[in-house]
């Protein structure tokens, strides 16, 4: 196979498997916001900030004692099954098990006996105590889960990851605290349902894991030496993921934990309204990301650095196009996002998810340049950013959430502040990754008519600020306008001749993964994954 039908096949791949993303993506973020809107509106933006900050807390607990092994095995198991070395596979995935739920037990156990202190002198406030005590308990639950997930990920099991990670956990939280909030319980509601979710991950992701991959838990045959180098190339990778991950946490929810202390729950409360929508920007990134890493790892083992040269390009201008117009609708109407999904308590929040969006948009188009410096294998370059990106972002919090007033003029809770921080630190950082990816490996996500996709851009937006003066906002006009916008954007992008013969052979092959799945569902011939 020559280095063009590589690539074609690789975009294919992608593009098929997005499918399957793209409908776990969209149930992922219809029931989690369905959830998330559900606490915020049944129990206020006091209690949904400090479910906010119990979410933070478990995260870095269970990041810092995942050990980064989750991630190690993601880059390794698609390395060596390039060369088709079955027992190292094998013991890949056996070593880090064991290790694993001892970690998770201990970490667990620490939590538990530390949630009074971090309650009381961090965040001041008692009702904290219940919630990150008996999430405790969840934090070996969680990082087994990540593990298993990551296994599925390496093998390129997308549909299962898909279902499970995005589709399944989601539903069981909604279930369940739909029916506990229906019968009048309270905190109990959060509590139970949050854990059920994370508990079917865990026992659904095992079950794929042992009976679709069964040869994993077989016996190997490797000399000590071979072990012994295995192990040296994990934990060499892995160690610093377990600060990237910290640092990671640190870095995307410094903003929350800085407005808890600073402001209190209420605040976080509120931020957290904008948050969610702002994220949806990573939607589209995240389509193809969860393929494209293990992908190009398998092609860099093969050394074939001109298949992923193009499809860095060609995932860049993909997502570009189609996270434009979100982020010019998203920047246009915050309010109404906001008053739709969170209502009108969260109102206050337009300007901070304004200001995430930016941020967000912005990593969105480079976050291509990460995976390129991952797949490398230059994990202390990607910690060495991102605790640089953190400590910005930490400096930024400290100076502009107490300064919040004078800054935007107005009473905002410190939020506002709290957004430009962690936009700037965003920016810097993928600025980072996109310099260093063009240094290290001569690639640059970009293509030449991302720039014409943005100028053309120009013309529906300015049609849709006109047209917004003549229209009362609510959720009728927002949808015809948005719809509209959306129609003259795709119809300029067609009409200029900014999708090349790629983007064309892909939304054919689109099309056609598509009806096949849809066959597939109704005709009950095949196993859907």
């Amino acid at each position: 196979m020559n280095h063009k039908e590589k690539f074609e096949a690789s975009l294919k791949l992608i593009a098929k498997s997005s499918i399957i993303v793209f409908i776990g993506i969209v149930f992922s973020k219809i029931l989690s916001y369905i959830y998330r809107i559900a606490i915020a509106r049944y129990f206020g933006p006091e209690i949904y900030g400090l479910f906010s900050i119990s979410i933070v807390i478990i995260a870095l607990f269970t990041t810092f004692f995942s050990m980064g092994l989750g991630d190690g095995i993601l880059r390794f198991i698609p390395f060596y099954r390039g060369r088709n070395e079955n027992d190292k596979i094998k013991y890949l995935f056996q070593t880090p098990l064991l290790a694993l739920i001892v970690s998770g037990i201990f970490a667990g156990l620490i939590l538990f006996f530390t949630s009074d202190f971090i309650s009381l002198n961090i965040f001041h406030d008692s009702k904290l105590i219940i919630l990150l005590k008996i999430f405790s308990f969840l934090i070996p639950i969680s990082i087994m889960s990540g593990f298993f997930l990551s296994v599925l990920r390496a093998f390129e099991k997308i549909g299962w990851y898909s279902f499970i990670f995005n589709i399944l956990q989601n539903l069981v939280k909604v279930i369940v605290v739909g029916i506990l909030i229906f019968f009048s319980f309270e905190t109990e509601a959060i509590i139970t349902s949050y854990f059920l979710g994370i508990t079917s991950i865990v026992v659904f992701a095992y079950l794929v894991c042992r009976y679709s991959l069964p040869y994993l838990f077989e016996s190997y045959n490797l000399s000590k030496k071979a072990k012994a180098n295995i192990y040296k190339e994990l934990f060499s990778y892995s160690w610093p993921i377990i600060f990237l991950g910290v640092i990671g946490i640190i870095f995307y929810w410094i903003d929350s934990i800085f407005l808890g202390y600073y402001k209190g729950a209420f605040s976080v409360g509120l931020y957290n309204a904008a948050v969610p929508i702002a994220v949806l920007l990573s939607f589209v990134p995240e389509l193809f990301i969860q393929l494209f890493f293990p992908l190009i790892t398998r092609e860099y083992s093969k050394t074939n650095m001109d298949v992923i040269k193009e499809l860095s390009k060609q995932v860049g201008k993909w997502i570009f196009i189609i996270n434009l117009p979100v982020f010019i609708l998203i920047i246009l109407f915050p309010g109404a996002a906001i008053n739709i999904l969170f209502g009108q308590e969260y109102l206050s929040a337009g300007n901070s998810l304004r200001i995430l969006s930016i941020g967000i948009f912005f990593s969105s188009l480079f976050l291509i340049s990460s995976q390129l410096i991952s797949m490398a294998g230059k994990s202390k370059l990607v910690l060495f950013n991102m605790v640089f990106a953190s400590l910005l972002n930490i400096i930024l919090n400290f100076v502009f959430i107490p300064m919040d007033n004078i800054l935007f003029i107005e009473n905002s809770q410190g939020i506002n502040g709290a957004a430009l921080a962690t936009a700037i630190s965003m920016i810097f950082l993928y600025l980072l990754f996109l310099f260093q990816a063009k240094h290290y490996l001569s690639i640059l996500p970009i293509r030449r008519k991302m720039v014409n996709i943005l100028l053309i851009s120009i013309i529906p937006t300015v049609i849709l600020v006109y047209l917004r003066n003549f229209v009362r906002t609510n959720i009728i006009s927002i949808l015809i306008l948005s719809s509209l916008f959306l129609l003259v954007y795709a119809l300029l992008i067609i009409i200029t001749k900014s999708l090349d013969k790629n983007d064309l052979m892909i939304i054919g092959s689109v099309i056609s993964k598509f009806y096949n799945f849809k066959n597939r569902i109704f005709n009950q011939k095949n196993p859907l994954f």
